[in-house]
């Protein structure tokens, strides 16, 4: 016969130490994991997590945006690039662990939500709680002598009609000894909340929606060039994964100008821009012409797409011509700006037309100066001195394989260079107008002067063309971001500054008749204002039945 686990004589076994936990199975496990997913801690975390991942997208180009930036940052950073590269570094926003980041969030939000407007809504049907045995212990606790005759359950009646008249929702209690009334306000409160939050997964399933059906993509043009609204006409396009380009509105967008104001009155920042505006002209299929302009962060919005202004600078017009005359290259090239005085670097490739293939290395300098060491830089960004330099290579420049170049980048490990460096040739300088001779008899290359006749009286500020860099941006949600937001708004601030209070008013009969009064709140949070909402509260109440004693007094003493 087996002994009770607690008889003297029971094998003793070592005491157990701490709280046995029951093993949970894989509901319990899921079910807990889902508790922990949707708490308000979690999705504030997740919600911290999504501003931090954001933070690479700021840091370094991204393809959506500006691919001229990430082949930029290739060429400058060719060791750190591919890692960054295969942490999606330049594709943050559609990288797996932003997206992962992203529906965390999605569904820790909607697991917050729901429980809480069910349990928000029960709250709002049901009545005010009873009121408290002993005031006393509560915020703003009061006491007051009602006014001699004062009937109990019309003080009551009278406190009630104060509170209603100030918001509050009440609910009367009332006994043989005494009478109260139980008010609470503050409702707005958590429906601001609840509004928040739900407005906040409307903002991630507009921007999912959103990302999916519209597209980004760019284009580069110079001045008098015009671009046509079709997925051929894009240098870069970035469509949405569920996005039909048949749904391409076809419109033309031509840069008419492109102009540039700069500080010249303070000296501390001379040479600074003020202002950048892009003269545009666009004409929408079977319609009109229609001018416009594109401003930074003032886009211009036509055909159910944003034009951005994305970045700008100098097109030099560069004509490269065969000894026999004939002209194998004509074409305004735009040159990256490489800093703020807009000394800017640009590539000119030649595959035919000449007895070898011909690439050229430019630097571009608007108001050319000379260093101690004798190395060129552009001293201000406007045309005042223009000034084109060219190191000219020969060889194959891989056009032919079939592979995808950058036209802003020219491999020189199997071309041979033929003027600058170590040549002992000396790199071509063109000003505006100017002509030079190739080596090695290839021809001749010739800066073309945009507008001569100004040229030739000095003024240089027309000579050579801008381009300017456009962003085309279609987004089906906008309207939809704009009304979420509102609403974040909306639930944040009604959140903040909405009290959540209870108030209550509780009238006793003592055993000579008399009606002794007494007031108290209590807060849902920190509510620094209560003390003083109960004191209004029983000011308003008193003065209100002394008012009434004064007017049922008054036709007895006639």
């Amino acid at each position: 016969m087996s002994r009770p686990s607690d008889h003297y004589d029971s094998r003793r076994e070592a005491p157990q130490t701490g709280v046995v936990q029951p093993k949970l199975g894989l509901t319990g496990w899921l079910r807990w994991f889902w508790r922990q997913l949707t708490s308000m801690r979690t999705a504030l975390f997740l919600l911290l997590m999504l501003a931090i991942a954001s933070i690479p997208g700021s840091l370094v180009p991204q393809r959506t945006s500006d691919p001229n930036g990430v082949t930029q940052y290739f060429t400058d950073h060719p060791d750190l690039a591919p890692i960054l590269d295969k942490l999606q570094a330049f594709d943050v926003y559609t990288s797996a662990w932003f997206s992962s980041i992203y529906l965390l969030l999605f569904i820790s939000l909607i697991g917050c939500v729901i429980p809480r407007t069910k349990h928000h809504f029960q709250a709002l049907r049901a009545k005010p709680p009873t009121t408290p045995a002993r005031l006393g212990r509560l915020f703003g606790f009061t006491t007051q002598d009602a006014p001699a005759h004062t009937d109990a359950r019309d003080a009551i009646t009278y406190a009630r009609t104060v509170l209603k008249s100030s918001g509050y929702r009440v609910a009367r209690f009332d006994s043989d000894t005494e009478s109260s009334v139980s008010a609470e306000r503050g409702y707005l409160r958590e429906t601001g909340n609840l509004v928040f939050h739900a407005a906040l997964v409307g903002i991630l399933i507009t921007v999912g929606f959103g990302g999916g059906y519209g597209f980004s993509g760019q284009r580069v043009l110079v001045e008098g060039q015009t671009f046509v609204n079709t997925l051929l006409a894009y240098d870069s396009f970035n469509p949405g994964r569920f996005f039909d380009d048949t749904t391409l509105d076809p419109y033309t967008l031509s840069l008419d100008d492109f102009s540039v104001s700069y500080e010249q009155r303070n000296l501390q920042a001379y040479g600074q821009p003020i202002d950048f505006t892009a003269d545009v002209t666009v004409t929408p299929k079977g319609e009109a012409a229609e001018p416009g302009a594109v401003k930074v962060n003032g886009p211009l919005r036509t055909n159910e797409t944003s034009i951005y202004l994305l970045g700008n600078g100098y097109a030099p017009t560069i004509q490269v011509t065969a000894p026999d005359g004939t002209v194998v290259f004509s074409d305004s090239v735009p040159f990256l700006p490489q800093d703020a005085n807009l000394t800017s670097l640009g590539i000119v490739k030649v595959p035919d037309g000449l007895a070898e293939q011909l690439g050229m290395i430019g630097f571009f300098y608007p108001t050319q100066d000379k260093a101690a060491s004798g190395a060129n830089f552009s001293s201000y960004p406007d045309l005042e001195y223009p000034l084109l330099t060219l190191n000219v290579y020969t060889g194959d420049l891989g056009l032919n394989a079939g592979v995808p170049t950058s036209v802003y980048a020219l491999d020189t490990d199997t071309l041979a260079q033929q003027t600058g460096g170590k040549t002992g040739v000396s790199s071509i300088e063109l000003k505006p107008g100017a002509s030079a001779e190739l080596p090695g008899g290839l021809g001749t290359v010739s800066f073309i002067d945009n507008n001569p006749a100004s040229s030739a009286a000095g003024d240089f500020t027309q000579s050579v063309p801008r381009f300017a860099s456009f962003d085309i941006h279609h987004d089906p949600t906008q309207i939809w971001l704009i009304s979420f937001s509102m609403l974040v708004l909306f639930g944040l601030f009604t959140g903040l500054l909405v009290p959540r209070r209870r108030v209550w008013v509780k009238a006793t009969i003592r055993a000579d008749g008399t009606v002794h009064l007494e007031y108290a709140g209590l807060a849902r949070g920190d509510d620094p204002a209560l003390e003083a909402a109960v004191s209004a509260v029983a000011a308003r109440h008193l003065k209100l039945l002394k008012t009434h004693q004064t007017v049922v007094a008054t036709p007895e003493s006639t």
